[in-house]
């Protein structure tokens, strides 16, 4: 089992690719690895790497392969995203995309090349990269095309799906010819929000990964509570939830962003919050690994973040192991080795279209229907998973996942979800 970090800069956060500390990059990788850490995920900026629609700055791309190769020496596993794009709150857009050249990143054609010759160089300087394993395309690139987006960008599912395969299809025999992953992100719109320009189908069928982002500020632990069933199972029905849509039974979930956000969590609970949450989710079966937002603090000199941004990592400002970056290592060592777990043979049904689809996804959300029915089952003792009303209404696909029993609910929303995580901006944006 993987266990690993999303990385974030001890010294001027993602601002550093301006002008990289090379000896800070070090010391932050040495104290990853210390914590038994075996791999990390980097963020380089969107508008670093190519601040002109034609023109790739390759300084931007050596400094992407130099760090990658700093945390190979220490004996990290790396992964890179390519755009960003979103990060804490601030979008990372190069200028040929807002302002007077204001167009879309999903549907303009120009625009699209322009990102897929990006992937491909990025992926070229780094595929010799020893530690190197895949690329994500982007940070919760389908933020940009969500209904709560100040400055949203045309998208609709037809162009969500091309642009995904114009960015990953070019370099995909390469890649696998490497053994390297390829891979896109979404925050949980994709799963929850109806109408959603990206959808289960996309995320859970067209990377060679399932990319997970389990945040609970979107109404769980608000309506349930952090250290509730709902709250430390979020991370493990998410993987369960994706595992539905999946085309292969035995396609794998990276969780690839969970943590503890203490607008929601007490500080005192973060630790156990992170224990309950880990385990659960190892639970799961093909479950590809486990990336904890983030590896260091953001500096409190730095401003304009939400605040509970400035916590979420392992390692405080001052560079000491916080008492969630134990916790963490200590799963770590306790459970690389882990048995596979047994398949679940009970499963709750997600109601879907001819397209694959849920009908409702927001009864997939937190307060919906089949979310609660999900939760009421564990809370009893068992180990569901989920599928859709094609695979439920199919022995063969059935067996394939295991499943012996399944559960119908009626399609029904919730009041708790959030797309963003502080619930009072969503509200201020929908009466704008």
């Amino acid at each position: 089992m993987r266990f690993g970090v999303n990385y974030t800069p001890s010294h001027g956060w993602f601002h550093m690719w301006l002008h990289p500390d090379w000896d800070s990059v070090q010391r932050d990788f040495d104290a990853i690895a210390n914590l038994g850490m075996d791999h990390v995920r980097l963020f380089p900026l969107w508008p670093v790497l190519q601040p002109n629609r034609t023109w790739i700055n390759q300084d931007g791309i050596d400094d992407v392969r130099h760090m990658a190769c700093l945390a190979s020496d220490r004996g990290l596993d790396v992964y890179s995203d390519v755009l960003q794009g979103h990060l804490s709150s601030f979008d990372f857009v190069p200028s040929w995309l807002v302002s007077w050249h204001e167009t879309s990143m999903f549907d303009d054609e120009k625009a699209v090349q322009a990102q897929s010759e990006l992937v491909g160089v990025l992926y070229d300087a780094l595929s010799t990269v020893s530690g190197f394993k895949g690329l994500t395309v982007g940070n919760e690139c389908n933020q940009f095309a969500d209904r709560v987006h100040p400055r949203r960008m045309s998208a609709n599912t037809e162009s969500t799906d091309a642009w995904l395969r114009a960015l990953i299809d070019p370099i995909r025999q390469k890649a696998h010819a490497n053994g390297h992953v390829l891979l896109h992100s979404e925050n949980d719109a994709v799963w929850y929000s109806d109408g959603h320009p990206f959808t289960p189908r996309q995320a859970a069928g067209i990377g060679d990964v399932t990319a997970i982002h389990s945040w609970v500020f979107n109404g769980t632990a608000q309506k349930y509570g952090a250290l509730s069933e709902a709250g430390t199972r979020h991370a493990e029905y998410l993987v369960e939830l994706s595992k539905a849509f999946a085309l292969e039974a035995d396609h794998q979930v990276w969780l690839q962003e969970i943590g503890a956000p203490q607008n929601v969590i007490d500080v005192e609970d973060v630790s156990e919050f992170c224990r309950k949450t880990v385990e659960h989710a190892l639970d799961c079966t093909d479950l590809y690994g486990v990336t904890w937002w983030c590896s260091h603090d953001v500096p409190q000199a730095m401003s304009d973040f939400p605040p509970f941004e400035h916590d979420l990592g392992l390692i405080d400002e001052q560079g000491r192991v916080k008492p969630v970056g134990k916790e963490y290592a200590q799963l770590a060592s306790q459970y690389r080795h882990r048995a596979e777990p047994q398949t679940r043979s009970t499963a709750v049904v997600v109601e879907c279209g001819d397209d694959g689809n849920p009908t409702m996804r927001a009864a997939c959300a937190p307060g919906g229907s089949v979310f609660e029915k999900w939760m009421l089952l564990s809370e009893q003792g068992e180990r569901p998973t989920l599928v859709t009303s094609q695979t439920a209404d199919d022995v063969m696909r059935l067996r394939a996942r295991g499943v012996t029993e399944c559960m119908r609910v009626p399609m029904k929303s919730g009041d708790a979800y959030s797309a963003v995580s502080d619930p009072s901006l969503e509200n201020a944006i929908a009466e704008h």
